[in-house]
């Protein structure tokens, strides 16, 4: 059964090209290492919540634009195994800066499919 990797975060609006690039780079080698497929979404209809929002969880600022995105795996296995040699891999050394976003405000967690359409 797939299973499902996703990911919520803000990105500053300034970073959009190198969010994509850092993202278009990553897909690689998530591929090379039993990802399925990958989707990234720049929000453009993201509503402002009173109790909880997809703005209010990442704590987007001013200047920042909500990414909502997932990827997918054949399976929990596959993506678990996939997860510990993408960490090993060299190329996923980064220096602080050369990420695109604020990482401690992503959130992010592994779901089984329930229902696929």
């Amino acid at each position: 059964m797939t299973y499902v990797d996703g990911f919520v975060l803000a990105v500053p609006n300034a970073k959009k090209d190198a969010y994509r690039a850092h993202a278009e780079k990553s897909a690689v080698m998530l591929k090379e290492h039993g990802m399925l497929s990958m989707i990234e979404c720049w929000g453009d209809d993201v509503p402002e919540g009173k109790l909880t929002s997809f703005r209010m969880a990442v704590k987007q600022e001013e200047d920042e634009t909500v990414v909502f995105s997932w990827m997918t795996w054949p399976s929990k296995e596959a993506r678990d195994e996939g997860w510990k040699k993408i960490m090993a891999d060299p190329r996923m050394k980064m220096e602080p800066g050369d990420v695109p976003f604020d990482g401690k405000r992503m959130i992010y967690g592994g779901f089984s499919v329930l229902v696929q359409a």
